[in-house]
């Protein structure tokens, strides 16, 4: 299968489903790892240009463990909104990937560009398949089945699956370390320790799911999404 994952800014998917990314490796997927913004904003010394092209090469950098496709859309991070030129973005999203299930945001998270990827990823996720809405790649002819992985420490996030990723911490926080502006931005400006953070958060759902370490997911399973068989690993 094809997956695609779709972050808001550089360092989402490696916190929220790089685990999941790696099992859907290791069973032989393709993998598509879109990051929509340039994460200019993430920093307090580092200026938004110069930062935009250093979180652009810790994106590669993390793919290349993986050997996922990156996707970058450029989009000026905290700026993701819903509109036509962000909805032809999108669409181009799907069209290009051709994937066979998505990971993005779940629309409760806290923060406003994680659920503007999410609404722009769902109305996508259905106007991708229409023939007649020309953009600049040509349509693909399906309705993704949808996931939504959960928030920055679960809030409020109840999942209906889990994936076991107790062989793949250590590529997940491998993927992770690459992120080095983020972990300390998140240190400056939040007095958190990510990689700590996110390993906590996988124990915590380990625990739920009756292993050492597990990611959390909810399936949206509105019609014509829907398939019978489990997609995740």
């Amino acid at each position: 299968m094809r997956i695609l994952a779709v972050g808001a800014h550089p360092d989402d998917i490696e916190i929220l489903c790089a685990g999941t990314l790696a099992a859907c490796k290791a069973r032989g997927d393709d993998v598509v790892m879109a990051v929509a913004t340039d994460g200019r904003m993430g920093h307090k010394e580092i200026l938004p240009p110069e930062l935009s092209e250093v979180r652009r090469r810790e994106q590669e950098a993390s793919c290349k463990i993986l050997g996922a496709e990156l996707i970058w859309l450029g989009i000026r991070d905290e700026y993701v909104f819903d509109n036509e030129a962000a909805r032809n973005i999108f669409i181009d999203l799907y069209r290009r990937a051709k994937p066979d299930f998505v990971i993005t945001h779940w629309n409760g998270c806290y923060h406003p560009d994680h659920r503007g990827v999410e609404k722009l990823m769902w109305d996508a996720g259905f106007v991708s398949s229409v023939k007649h809405i020309e953009t600049a790649l040509p349509y693909h002819p399906a309705v993704t089945p949808f996931f939504h992985m959960e928030p920055l420490a679960g809030v409020d996030f109840i999942p209906t699956e889990y994936v076991d990723i107790s062989p793949y911490i250590e590529t997940k926080k491998r993927m992770l370390e690459c992120h080095q502006s983020q972990l300390k931005w998140l240190k400056d400006h939040d007095g958190i320790d990510i990689v700590e953070f996110m390993t906590t958060v996988a124990r915590f759902r380990g625990i739920q799911a009756g292993v050492k370490y597990a990611e959390g997911y909810r399936r949206v399973q509105t019609w014509p999404r829907g398939t019978p068989q489990r997609l995740l690993p």
